[in-house]
């Protein structure tokens, strides 16, 4: 009797289970022409998984009733949807963006060669604009052309982080979603493509000026918080925020170190 019991417990649980989590299937299409727009994206916002339309702007993504889902593409108004129960029972959703009313202009990304060796690669990056680069074999991000106040990396934390660790601090949900952005491979190239902080402002409840004055206090330039893509920003600030968290780990094990009295 008691094994019937279990496994009953068990079908019922995974019935639940099952049914909570379903496919979101649809089309992103302008809203003017009507024609599919490929390649728009697809973002579950509570549960972190992404999608991108294929070229008839379908796509299919794992969603709940009560999930936000956020699409976006570039040039067109982003739009979040509230998940239904409706809206789960299979019927294609279609999806209306309209353009933005302001011109966008083309972002032209230009790649640097660089071998590895830091004096030598310093000087392949043009000087007259701010660059943050990432060697290879080096965990540390540089940047050139920005004059540096302190000779350590680590230092220049000591001071502004600490409005990122009061942040995260009362958002550790949001952390978690942020480093699982990094991870997920489909996500990151999505986010790589981005440019219009949607994301971020999104988990970390900040409007575009707030998110400015925060990687700012982090000690990145005025170039590369407006030139980097979505994906360098995020993995700013949890840079910012692992190298705080290091500081703060070095004082307390500091702290706990015993003074010898003569």
């Amino acid at each position: 009797m008691l094994k019937r019991l279990h496994l009953l417990v068990f079908i019922l649980i995974a019935s639940f289970s099952f049914s909570q989590n379903k496919k979101l299937k649809g089309q992103i299409v302008h809203s003017d022409t009507k024609k599919p727009l490929s390649a728009a994206h697809v973002l579950n916002l509570n549960s972190v998984v992404g999608t991108i339309t294929n070229e008839k702007g379908l796509f299919e993504l794992t969603a709940k009733s009560n999930d936000t889902v956020l699409v976006s593409y570039l040039g067109f108004e982003s739009i979040k949807l509230k998940v239904t129960n409706d809206l789960l029972k299979g019927n294609e959703l279609v999806i209306a963006l309209n353009e933005k009313p302001e011109e966008v202009k083309e972002v032209v990304i230009k790649s640097t060669k660089l071998i590895g060796v830091l004096e030598v690669d310093v000087k392949q990056v043009p000087k007259d604009r701010f660059t943050r680069i990432q060697l290879n074999g080096l965990p540390q991000t540089y940047e050139v052309g920005r004059p540096q106040k302190v000779s350590s990396p680590i230092a220049k934390l000591l001071n502004p982080v600490d409005l990122v660790y009061n942040l995260f601090g009362k958002k550790p949900k949001q952390l978690k979603k942020l480093q699982k952005l990094k991870k997920e491979d489909d996500l990151r190239k999505m986010l790589a493509g981005k440019f219009d902080r949607e994301v971020m402002m999104e988990y970390l409840e900040m409007d575009k000026q707030q998110l400015t004055k925060l990687l700012t206090d982090c000690n990145y330039s005025e170039y590369f918080i407006k030139k980097a893509s979505d994906l360098q920003l995020i993995e700013a600030v949890l840079n910012c925020y692992e190298n705080y968290k290091a500081i703060q780990k070095g004082k307390i094990e500091r702290d706990r170190i015993p003074v010898k009295k003569n």
